[in-house]
């Protein structure tokens, strides 16, 4: 039976859906000796397809499900494209096989990241239609206005387009910085420290501490473990509950 490619290379454990997207607009992949296209579909009974010249491999059995803290100074990827000899998360993780991120957290960033080899719910959970909520633990320069606050709650603008709404809470608020928790479902490119910065409170520290029912704990910086199987049928349940459209929240702690 004929499937997307990058379907297909998701089960096979080789990349996410969007990064197996990447990987055949850079012509990394091929059916039966032909350049791939984004659409193409193949049967993996019949046809031979390749990835970086090797052949892909039939769906793994058996998935994998990591909790990682991952510490400032690393990316939150499986290479490091610009050859510079930096830390990835894959490089932390002592494992056979193919793991790949699940969303992103830049560079000077830290906190929790699920790896896996599951695509199929990679996929779900990155999906902007699923909408899962994160809490980070954010720590900005100098003492924020109430007003601030209040309009990063009920969204900025930012590329163009107003962000969604968040739910804010300050933890702790002194002359030179304050501590806030946000839980967000939206997850632009470094949206919490472009706003910031916007706002003239650049970020001092980002932390996430939970994805969706998955929460950090008390796990380590550079350290993961095994999801236990509860926690993965929890991911699994939120993926089958599209999120709804999120209403402007109630402002929430100090303010």
């Amino acid at each position: 039976m004929e499937e997307r490619l990058q379907k297909l290379m998701g089960q096979a454990g080789i990349a996410s859906r969007r990064e197996s997207e990447k990987m055949i607009r850079d012509g990394r992949v091929k059916i039966n000796g032909r350049v791939a296209q984004i659409g193409d579909k193949a049967d993996p009974n019949k046809d031979r397809i390749e990835v970086d010249g090797r052949k892909l491999a039939r769906p793994e059995t058996q998935h994998i499900y990591i909790a990682l803290n991952k510490p400032k100074g690393v990316l939150s990827s499986t290479e490091d494209e610009m050859e510079q000899g930096r830390q990835t998360v894959r490089d932390l993780i002592d494992l056979p096989g193919h793991l790949y991120p699940v969303g992103r957290l830049d560079k000077q960033s830290e906190g929790l990241m699920l790896m896996t080899n599951d695509g199929q719910l990679a996929h779900q959970l990155t999906h902007p239609r699923y909408g899962h909520e994160k809490t980070y633990r954010v720590e900005i320069e100098g003492d924020i206005h109430p007003a601030q606050l209040d309009q990063w709650r009920q969204g900025v603008m930012l590329d163009g387009r107003l962000t969604a709404p968040v739910r804010i809470t300050v933890l702790e608020q002194f002359p030179d910085l304050t501590r806030l928790e946000i839980i967000m479902r939206e997850g632009r490119k470094r949206q919490i420290r472009r706003i910031a910065a916007e706002f003239g409170h650049p970020v001092r520290q980002l932390k996430r501490l939970r994805i969706g029912p998955l929460q950090l704990g008390n796990l380590a910086p550079g350290k993961w473990r095994y999801l236990k199987p509860q926690e993965v049928a929890a991911l699994r349940q939120a993926t089958n509950k599209p999120s709804k459209k999120p209403s402007s929240p109630k402002p929430r702690g100090k303010s």
